[in-house]
């Protein structure tokens, strides 16, 4: 089977310094890959490498068999960034939101029945079905969390990939996301995810792909026995940032 993501020998750098050494990662249809490690062992660099964020300056990046430099159909990639906030200062719904995944089908079109459609089943995904019409400054920092996954889901991705989607969430949130993912998975939907922590998701983790200084340094397949706070977590100096715009598409 034909991975959805795939990484040969891949290596990226960031502001003159290279952060990715030859890293080899695949993603299969209805498979959860996590990727753990040390701050600063290229652990986002990878996804948003995988996302078109971060070009790579060696080796192969394909998403659905394309490489990425040419890869257009972001319709079928979910991306939930790191550290972000729903409506990001705008006064906006939870509805109005999530609805603004749909734009990577519709473009700038009104929203048809079937659009309503994806954005109620994601809502219902996440469980704020019944914060639909609430202000997003008003939820919590999980909430917050799970409108962005919904926003993502409303595009019905193939793919999802989300960076420390645990991140300052609370148990209960973890939960539900833990959930969202089972039945994403039920139906197809491969998971990339960067994780500091395990948490509730994982028991859904088919494999983990430990990275440090850049290099994929051990695979556990099925890591039952994985502890969910790893050890191979120490705090260490971050990645360096990079300032590049989200596709339109996989907002």
């Amino acid at each position: 089977m034909e991975p959805v993501i795939s990484l040969t020998g891949v290596s990226a750098e960031l502001g003159g310094q290279r952060v990715l050494h030859g890293v080899d990662l695949a993603v299969h249809p209805g498979e959860v890959v996590a990727l753990l490690g040390a701050n600063g062992s290229g652990k986002s660099t990878a996804v948003r490498a995988a996302v078109g964020q971060v070009p790579v300056s060696a080796g192969t990046l394909t998403l659905f068999g394309t490489p990425v430099r040419r890869f257009r159909d972001w319709a079928r990639v979910g991306y939930v960034p790191q550290r972000s906030t729903a409506a990001s200062g705008v006064p906006a719904t939870v509805r109005e939101v999530v609805a603004a995944g749909r734009l990577a089908r519709r473009g700038l079109r009104p929203l048809r029945r079937a659009d309503r459609a994806a954005v109620d089943l994601a809502l219902d995904l996440v469980g704020l079905a019944d914060r639909a019409n609430d202000a997003v400054d008003a939820l919590s920092g999980g909430q917050h969390q799970r409108v962005l996954i919904a926003r993502a889901l409303t595009a019905e991705p193939e793919v999802l990939i989300m960076d420390e989607p645990l991140a300052g969430v609370d148990l209960a949130s973890q939960r539900v996301l833990a959930g969202t993912l089972r039945t994403l998975v039920a139906d197809g939907v491969a998971v990339l995810l960067v994780l500091h922590e395990t948490g509730p998701l994982q028991p859904l983790i088919d494999r983990a792909v430990v990275l440090a200084h850049g290099r994929v340094e051990r695979t556990v397949e099925h890591p039952a026995g994985l502890p969910e706070s790893p050890s191979c977590h120490p705090a260490d100096a971050a990645e360096p940032s990079a300032e590049s715009p989200l596709r339109t598409g996989i907002l």
